[in-house]
């Protein structure tokens, strides 16, 4: 594995925790560097970082102030 590689694993906690519930990668992140976006991209999609689940999530919050706020009335 490249040490490019090995450092950005080390530096984030969620690669390393992904890397540890799916240790499949390990045998990508060995034979080529390339795999690395397809691995930072699947770990966003299960822990749900992208861009657009940071938005849901802050529209399901409000949608859930929203509804304490009117039942309160």
């Amino acid at each position: 594995m490249n040490l490019t590689i090995q450092y950005r694993l080390k530096t984030n906690r969620n690669y390393i925790r992904f890397l540890r519930e799916n240790s499949h990668w390990y045998k990508f992140l060995n034979r080529s560097d390339s795999y690395f976006k397809d691995f930072d991209n699947e770990m966003k999609v299960i822990y749900q970082l992208r861009p657009t689940d940071k938005i849901s999530k802050a529209i399901d919050t409000f949608d859930m102030i929203q509804t304490v706020l009117s039942s309160m009335k």
